[in-house]
């Protein structure tokens, strides 16, 4: 299979890069933390036999870049970055779109503003931990996490967000490297560079975001909420089962924990391929 299609879209205060593949109805695929666009190679070849698959670097990571460096980031300009896309490739018909992690939250307000844009979301735990009912305990890991970063620097924020991010009661001791498929190990240095950003600007806008719970109830016909199978009790699972036991879903589970994309990309994306057509 050839490669896909490189572009460059001019949005409010960046240049997206983003890439096309395959024909049929559009996909665009919304990736989470560090991952880019690069983050679905291993599934977008396979998602391209029945759709026209769109991927990016969002704002401000990899190879899309911001007009200034040091400009605070918010979800909603994500996820109005979103929208100039599928204006650009599939002007005027809604799409199919996925979103993972921070990625999820972007798409969850996009869908919420622009819901004739979208035809069918699946949003795979947005960590929107502000719905949850310990919202406050999040909101000071949160600034716990970034007065660590400016103070003593990125591995000790990084070691604070990690034990954040741990199950509840889970006291035990991280678990040894996970062996990443090639490609995923190929793209580590890139992640590495962009985790200042992430971790300085992407984690404190979008972990404080609240959704519109409203206007995605009314809107829940076209929204599936995931979780990794993996992930139970962890903070970016229990929004999503939250959000889908309030709107009347069963929550979808896809494997692994929150980076099955990463880790059990062949079946993530059969899954993914039957939920965005079911």
């Amino acid at each position: 299979m050839t490669g896909p299609t490189i572009g460059r879209l001019r949005v409010n205060g960046a240049t997206l890069h983003y890439e096309v593949r395959g024909h049929g109805p559009l996909l665009l695929l919304i990736p989470g933390g560090t991952g880019g666009a690069a983050s679905f190679d291993n599934i977008a070849d396979d998602l391209a036999a029945a759709h026209t698959v769109a991927t990016y670097d969002p704002r401000g990571m990899s190879r899309s870049t911001l007009d200034d460096p040091e400009a605070e980031q918010r979800v909603a300009e994500h996820a109005d970055d979103a929208f100039r896309l599928l204006e650009l490739l599939s002007p005027g018909e809604p799409a199919r779109v996925f979103g993972a992690s921070s990625g999820a939250i972007a798409a969850l307000h996009l869908l919420t503003t622009r819901p004739e844009r979208v035809e069918r979301l699946v949003a795979h735990e947005p960590p929107v931990v502000m719905v949850l009912p310990d919202a406050d305990g999040h909101r000071r890991f949160i600034a716990r996490v970034q007065e660590t970063f400016r103070a003593h620097g990125l591995g000790p924020a990084m070691a604070v967000f990690a034990e954040g991010l741990k199950k509840d009661g889970d006291d035990t001791a991280p678990k040894a490297d996970i062996e990443l498929p090639p490609r995923a190990a190929a793209r580590a240095g890139q992640s590495m560079e962009d985790l200042p950003y992430f971790v300085g600007r992407i984690v404190p806008a979008f972990m404080s975001y609240t959704p519109d719970t409203n206007r995605l109830a009314a809107l829940s016909d076209r929204l599936v909420l995931a979780g990794g199978q993996d992930s139970r009790g962890e903070p970016a699972y229990r929004p999503a089962a939250l959000l889908a036991e309030r709107l009347g879903q069963e929550l979808l589970h896809f494997p692994g924990g929150h980076i099955g994309l990463t880790t059990h990309p062949a079946r993530f994306g059969e899954l993914l391929r039957k939920a965005l057509l079911d």
